[in-house]
């Protein structure tokens, strides 16, 4: 019974995983191997699409992992840092509670393409199109419900009764918030802090919208494998394994840490 389990579990796990496995192996093939009719499952490995990505000078792959990179950094330290206090404000003194709580929890209910034409508008104006920074902010915006949400649930858990204890030894209320209840929250702040980060790293939309050059993300570079003279199977799927890869690992490392920390409150008794 429990190989059978397994067998299922593997056939289910192979089949929601298909167009990955399929991408991984275009990205090993020769470019004779890829267009061969039938395809071929079984041949030899190459890297020599990996080695085309990262050395392509009209690309600059490398540089659009660098710029991911600094944008998903930027973008989930901007979105801790508002939703931080914010969730304290709104928990512990009830600020925005019937209305800045609804109104930025629904904002995930919106497609984001409504958006593009006033960011673009805006971000022109501010000469903000083609930066990190503008990419950033709005990473912080479509992170800011989940961080805000999480952590609102977690202080609501958290006991009263450590911010009373706190005050009475002379804290203020930023006090509280940065040395009392940040350093018991590590583990919530952590999860937030990693979903955060593979939200923004996944951002294509406004990748695409608000970048030409100096600020284009991963995923909107490995696009750029596709010119006029034909589509470079091999390379766009050695850019997009490359650029998988990150958000993938850091899933898979801390899954389990995740679901824990979602979870779990400061105290437990």
């Amino acid at each position: 019974m429990k190989l059978v389990r397994w067998v299922v579990f593997i056939l289910v796990a192979l089949l929601f995983n298909f167009p990955i496995i399929a991408t991984i192996a275009t990205s090993l093939k020769t470019n004779a191997d890829i267009y061969a009719s039938p395809p071929l499952w079984i041949f030899t490995p190459t890297l020599q699409h990996y080695q085309a990505v990262v050395s392509d000078q009209t690309v600059n792959f490398p540089r659009f992992l660098v710029n991911s990179v600094v944008i998903a950094l930027l973008g989930t330290t901007f979105a801790l840092v508002l939703a931080f206090p914010a969730a304290y404000g709104i928990v512990r003194f009830g600020i925005g509670k019937r209305f800045l709580l609804p109104i930025v929890t629904n904002l995930r209910t919106i497609p984001l393409i409504i958006f593009a034409i006033p960011f673009y508008l805006m971000f022109q104006l501010l000469g903000l199109l083609d930066s990190r920074v503008g990419l950033a902010l709005i990473a912080c915006l479509i992170n800011l419900p989940l961080a805000l949400v999480t952590l609102v649930g977690f202080i609501q858990d958290f006991p009263l009764e450590i911010d009373e204890a706190a005050r009475v030894d002379g804290a203020t209320t930023w006090q509280v918030l940065w040395r009392v209840l940040l350093p018991l929250s590590s583990g919530v702040v952590a999860s937030v802090a990693i979903l955060s980060f593979i939200y923004s790293w996944n951002e294509f939309l406004f990748g695409l919208i608000l970048t030409t050059q100096n600020a284009t993300p991963v995923t909107v570079g490995a696009t750029l494998f596709i010119t006029s003279w034909g589509v470079k199977w091999g390379q766009i799927a050695a850019a997009m394994t490359l650029s998988a890869l990150p958000p993938a690992l850091l899933g898979a490392l801390s899954y389990r840490y995740l679901a824990k920390a979602l979870t779990s409150g400061a105290v437990k008794g």
